[in-house]
């Protein structure tokens, strides 16, 4: 007969029951392997786990920078580590800033035909500057384009002559307009000889300064309520053409219409800036004679239609706008609008000047920046000599979220700067507009020395994931658009 060998027991544990025993282990065993696996993973991340059969490995140091960050931040954020959050509350890091053109499409286009008149300066602008009305600055950016087209034509042949006018290209961003004439402006000044024979581009005295272009698309004509023909001028890009600029004294602004009227005498302009306007090439006609009359010679085609006279242009092709609208205000005949949309221009003439513009009807918008020394060119101590001429629209680049506040000269008078701070001016105490759709691609082309480091970056950034194979050694990259688009202006 056998019997059960009993389970020995202590004075500090009591015996138990085999039952019981194995009851307390089942129960147990799951909170153990619970255990011992939360220990394993503590192990594992402290640096070393020990291995079955092996001796423990000491544990490693625990280096900072291995550990895994909470948050990921992009790249072009690593810059600013202490205050990211504010930064991405504060910019605006949309991709579709950085392409060509908006995945939306531009902004869209509203019917003005019942106010075309009072966008185009009929009462002085009154009530639509301060703050800017939104189909305000559609106009004023679209007339900056055409500028920026004066310029790409010039850049694509600089040597371009009157001549050849038929082989010039004018890269209009607007489809609805066509060119009809190229305008070519003539210094009145030469470089000496042995100069221009070392230097015979730069002693070209004749050059494509502008072109006139009429809007031919009927749809485009009833949005408007009229047709506009656009004279667009860009501004100093020669040798011959600097030497003018200098050239500050005042002389009389005789035309057919002053000498009509007996005050020649009283109103004066800039020397240099009347030398280009009135003096004649070398076979060609002056910049005078040419708009006169490609401008009437499209009157008379469209004679019985609405029609308007939009002049607009940068630095020196704004002072030659206003000599422009100036005369073309003073012909006689059929009342048609004059107005000009100015971007950095220099002042052109005296008080008397000034009044005689205003006088003959001609408005005169002048959109400049605070920041920018051109404007207050040529100096007018105690407000003798020269006189601003229309209106202004003042805008600020330390406005602008994109541009360095200690943006340099030539970004402060740049074109496409202008265009850009236009596109997001709302008012003089308002933000930068949030909902901006043009690109900053072309200031990152013209001024990047000027845009903020993070959208600098953020460009990069784009870039590299876009373009990952095509990056050479430029900061930037490949940053312009594909050969179809048009943004070759830099000035």
């Amino acid at each position: 007969m056998t019997s059960a060998v009993a389970a020995p027991t202590s004075l500090l544990r009591p015996a138990v029951s085999t039952a019981h025993a194995a009851a307390r282990v089942s129960v147990l065993a799951p909170s153990n392997r619970a255990h011992l696996s939360n220990l394993e993973h503590l192990f594992r991340n402290r640096g070393a786990v020990e291995t079955s059969g092996s001796a423990p490995a000491p544990l490693q140091p625990v280096r900072r920078r291995r550990q895994a960050p909470l948050l990921r931040l992009p790249s072009f954020l690593k810059r600013a580590r202490g205050d990211v959050a504010t930064q991405e509350e504060q910019v605006n890091l949309s991709p579709r800033l950085f392409l060509p053109v908006p995945p939306d499409g531009p902004s869209p286009r509203g019917d003005i035909a019942a106010a075309w008149r009072r966008l185009h300066g009929a009462d002085g602008w009154r009530g639509l500057l301060d703050p800017l009305h939104p189909d305000l600055r559609r106009e004023i950016v679209r007339y900056g384009e055409f500028v920026d087209a004066a310029y790409g034509a010039f850049l694509s042949r600089p040597d371009a002559a009157p001549g050849d006018a038929e082989a010039v290209r004018v890269p209009l961003q607007d489809a609805a307009y066509r060119v009809t004439a190229p305008l070519f402006a003539t210094s009145s000044v030469g470089l000496p000889t042995l100069l221009a024979l070392a230097a015979p581009c730069a002693a070209q005295r004749t050059s494509l300064v502008g072109y006139v272009a009429v809007c031919e698309d009927q749809d485009e004509v009833r949005r408007m309520g009229r047709r506009d023909i656009v004279i667009a001028l860009r501004g100093t890009c020669t040798v011959l053409e600097w030497a003018e600029n200098f050239r500050a004294g005042l002389v009389p602004a005789t035309d057919a219409a002053a000498a009509s009227t007996g005050d020649a005498s009283a109103a004066k302009v800039e020397c240099g800036f009347w030398n280009l306007y009135k003096t004649a090439g070398d076979g060609s006609p002056s910049l005078s004679e040419m708009v006169v009359s490609e401008v009437r010679r499209l009157l008379k085609k469209y004679e019985g239609e609405e029609v308007s006279i939009t002049v607009t242009g940068h630095s020196l092709g704004a002072a030659l706008a206003v000599l422009i609208a100036d005369e073309l205000a003073g012909h006689g005949g059929a009342p048609t609008p004059v107005a000009v949309f100015s971007f950095g221009g220099p002042r052109v003439g005296n008080r008397a000047f000034a009044e005689r513009v205003e006088a003959r009807g001609a408005r005169v918008l002048r959109v400049v920046n605070t920041h920018d020394v051109v404007p207050h060119l040529p100096p007018r101590p105690g407000g003798r000599w020269y006189a601003d001429v229309g209106r202004e629209l003042r805008l600020d680049s330390r406005a602008s979220p994109y541009l360095r506040p200690d943006a340099d000269a030539g970004c402060c008078h740049d074109l496409e700067a202008y265009i850009h701070l236009v596109d997001g001016f709302l008012g003089s105490h308002c933000p930068f507009r949030a909902n901006a759709k043009r690109s900053i691609l072309r200031l990152l082309k013209n001024q990047g020395a000027n845009v903020k480091q993070l959208y600098i970056s953020k460009a990069v950034d784009m870039r590299v994931r876009l373009d990952a194979v095509d990056m050479p050694g430029s900061p930037l990259g490949r940053l312009s658009p594909p050969p179809s688009t048009v943004l070759e202006c830099v000035h």
